[in-house]
């Protein structure tokens, strides 16, 4: 074997590494959901006042709580189950949205555009006054 032969042979074996890593980094789910979730937000508390607005949105252990434009409050896992990065609320749309790489969620939690593959795990909420209950 030649010197260049040798080294187109050793680039080739590199480049192809390079991309099955990169194939099999995208192709999979990585974040996990909050499990045993059980906790509350005050609403007269000021780090919390984004939820009095429809399609406003907070984030708390793990969890985004967000008021749909009709007034209802959701919550799903904060991360995005592509490559665990934030999720918004775009109330405009009634979707949590990763800024990322585009994945976009319904108000359940469900996929609606990838690339993530997975949903968001959908958490329950209960209000008492201006205290939110978040379980799941």
């Amino acid at each position: 074997m030649t010197r260049k032969e040798f080294l187109a042979q050793l680039g080739l074996t590199a480049g192809a590494g390079v991309v099955i890593s990169c194939l099999a980094g995208c192709g999979k789910d990585s974040a996990s959901a909050p499990t045993n979730v059980n906790f509350t937000l005050d609403l007269t508390q000021g780090g919390n006042a984004a939820l009095n607005t429809n399609g406003g949105y907070v984030y708390s252990n793990g969890v985004i709580v967000a008021r749909t434009l009709a007034g209802q409050l959701i919550a799903v896992s904060q991360a995005c189950t592509h490559q665990g990065v934030s999720v918004v609320y775009d109330g405009q749309q009634g979707q949590f949205v990763c800024n990322a790489h585009g994945s976009r969620f319904s108000n359940t939690g469900g996929v609606v555009a990838g690339p993530a593959n997975s949903p968001l795990r959908q958490y329950n909420v209960a209000v008492n006054g201006n205290i939110i209950t978040i379980t799941g």
